[in-house]
């Protein structure tokens, strides 16, 4: 009997799609902080039924991307400059985690697409495309995420990296972002030269001071 192997390949839900839609538009500053969030008015904005959205709000909530209020209100969760300091921290450590797993298997299209995206994002900063900043800093560190092979740690930064990018997002005309291209440039230096433990304190030092400068930033405004 011929066995059945191939198994469907699955969609994402409607609670999925409501979840990931809200939380970009969270993350990309569109729904602003303390904005109140109102499920009947999404439910009708998405044309489905209230329930996917509030399984979606409830799941923001538990990661910190929202917050319910006395009288059954919602609202996007206020900047919180303490909280993004702690989710630096976690962030630093793991992604330095992911470049100590990643840099001795690193080959040559791997550095290539480092130079390359570094290039996209110098461009994307000069431009003032902030967004399109942030997806070029992610695409660099996700080389090394790939490269490491561990889904424990993409897991892990999903819970804390949104709320480092809302604060990036808000900060991010008064960035020395250019400082972000050369750490870069010395991480692919250390890596070409075999350079490891250098590399992964690069990285690490790479988040770390990007937190310093943003909450520094906040906290004086």
């Amino acid at each position: 009997m011929e066995k059945n192997i191939i198994k469907p390949i699955k969609r994402l839900s409607l609670r999925d799609e409501v979840y990931e839609t809200l939380k970009k538009s969270i993350v990309t500053l569109e729904f602003q902080p303390e904005e109140r969030l109102h499920d009947k008015k999404l439910a009708e904005q998405f044309g489905i039924s209230r329930t996917p959205v509030r399984e979606a709000l409830k799941r923001l909530e538990d990661e910190g991307l929202v917050e319910s209020l006395p009288g059954s209100s919602t609202r996007v969760a206020p900047l919180n400059v303490e909280e993004a300091k702690h989710a630096f921290t976690v962030v630093a450590v793991l992604h330095a985690l992911a470049a100590r797993l990643a840099c001795p298997l690193l080959n040559q299209a791997d550095m290539e697409a480092l130079k390359s995206i570094n290039k996209t994002l110098q461009l994307s900063i000069e431009k003032g495309d902030v967004i399109g900043a942030i997806e070029a800093d992610t695409a660099f560190h996700k080389v090394f995420l790939d490269a490491a092979g561990n889904p424990e740690i993409i897991l892990a930064l999903e819970r804390s990296e949104p709320k480092i990018h809302r604060l990036e997002i808000s900060q991010f005309a008064t960035l020395k972002a250019l400082n972000s291209i050369d750490q870069h440039n010395q991480i692919i230096l250390a890596c070409e030269n075999q350079q490891f433990e250098k590399a992964v304190h690069l990285v690490e030092e790479n988040w770390l001071s990007l937190g310093t400068l943003l909450t520094q930033q906040t906290a004086s405004r």
